[in-house]
């Protein structure tokens, strides 16, 4: 089949309309570029390419009544418009907008129901392209040196998840320490081990109480688990996301306040090393896609695509729950934090260290052995999780069924919001 094309080409002329599309509410902290857009189009398939500047965690998913495929692209700020087209073929309508967590958002509106496929591409830009037609993804012109991930467009989903239909998002909480491991101690003898053990049972039980979500505990008692193993546990629970509980400490007793981290770039590449040199460990990543079974040239970057893709997930994330946490207490670092931390190092689960408050603050400390402030903690870190699943819900699941009803919150910010 013949596809037409409309094409973007990025100018210098263009300034005048980032300026207005920032001014209606593109984040200034936006540091991915989308630099080209280009649509095929055809009676029965169509191409959209995404060219952008770095990786971001991008999130696909499609919406009915009417059909509409939605690509929300985080940190990210055009360089030039949507290209003009003909309302002729498989794609209505190209349209973009601001998401009220100021996303990016790209729309295509369809004029009938289509089977789809994503491609990630890495050859200078980065690339993602929304294939619309039958099984396969539309043939398109070789990249030259590029590396290729493909897999059925998703929202948010971990490859080791089950995809039974509606099934509920696991969430892996893990309470820091434990056993022989005390970690940290306030002045008046409280053990961080404790203390993370009491808010990950609160934060797991607030999880259970919501329809379609469930919670695994990493340890479920005073005793110690390896670091290593809390990540296996979390994998073979088929989480979809890892929340580790801690109460951090510091020899200046006045100093206080809630802190989210995730992964650093440079413990995503220790990690990847080690991967990477260790055959046991090249497990299935997003997609389906097993290392063990790539070229060896080609693992590396597979690899670093899947946890770009995770570790932008695991950000967005943490930035809910952070700010959550502002309503129930103090906060110690007001932007989420990096760090190489050993529990953080799944290269496909998006995870976060939740730093609750000092425990060597005496204030704090005091606090932390009450219930109810525990329980507050869990109810604010739940908060954050349960907003992002609710915008970013796992496909097959009672989230992503709720998200495609008719007439639900997500189609009307689709349909209205730009």
């Amino acid at each position: 089949m013949e596809l037409t094309r409309s094409r973007l080409q990025i100018s210098a002329a263009l300034t005048a309309l980032v300026l207005c599309a920032r001014a209606a509410g593109a984040p200034a902290g936006a540091n991915v570029q989308l630099r080209h857009v280009d649509l095929q189009s055809g009676d029965d398939a169509a191409l959209l390419t995404l060219r952008l500047s770095a990786p971001t965690a991008a999130h696909v998913f499609r919406l009915h009544h009417p059909e509409r495929i939605v690509v929300d692209l985080p940190r990210t700020r055009p360089t030039g418009s949507m290209p003009s087209m003909n309302s002729a073929g498989a794609v209505a309508a190209l349209r973009s907008g601001w998401t009220p967590q100021h996303a990016l958002r790209v729309v295509l509106e369809l004029n009938a129901p289509m089977q789809l496929h994503q491609q990630i591409l890495k050859s200078g830009d980065w690339q993602l392209r929304i294939a619309l037609n039958g099984e396969t993804p539309i043939a398109a012109p070789p990249v030259v040196n590029a590396a290729v991930t493909t897999a059925a467009v998703t929202g948010i989903r971990a490859a080791h998840a089950p995809g039974a239909a509606e099934r509920p998002i696991v969430i892996a909480v893990d309470a820091g320490h434990g056993g022989d491991d005390p970690g940290a101690s306030g002045q008046t003898g409280t053990h961080e081990k404790d203390v993370t053990l009491a808010i990950a049972r609160a934060l797991a039980a607030r999880i259970n109480r919501e329809p379609g979500m469930r919670a695994v505990l990493t340890r479920e008692g005073d005793y110690f688990v390896d670091l290593v193993e809390r990540r296996q546990r979390a994998r073979a629970a088929h989480a979809d996301m890892f929340v580790s509980i801690h109460a951090d400490a510091i020899r200046d007793r006045e100093v206080s306040g809630a802190s989210v981290y995730v992964l650093s770039e440079r413990g995503a590449s220790s990690q990847a090393a080690k991967i990477l040199a260790e055959e046991q460990n090249a497990a299935d990543l997003k997609g389906g896609i097993s290392l063990a079974r790539q070229k060896p040239d080609l693992r590396p970057v597979l690899l670093d695509l899947s946890q770009s893709e995770s570790m932008g997930e695991s950000s967005e994330a943490a930035d809910r729950v952070l700010n959550a946490l502002d309503h129930v207490g103090a906060i110690r670092k007001h932007e989420v934090q990096q760090a190489a931390f050993v529990v953080l190092k799944s290269p496909d689960i998006p995870s976060m260290l939740i730093e609750t408050a000092y425990i060597s603050n005496p204030a704090e400390e005091r606090m932390l052995r009450t219930p109810a402030q525990q329980q507050r903690l869990a109810e604010a870190i739940f908060t954050g999780i349960g907003g992002y699943f609710r915008k970013f819900p796992p496909e097959g699941s009672l989230f992503a069924r709720t998200r495609e009803a008719p007439g639900s919150m997500a189609e009307s910010i689709a349909r209205d919001g730009t």
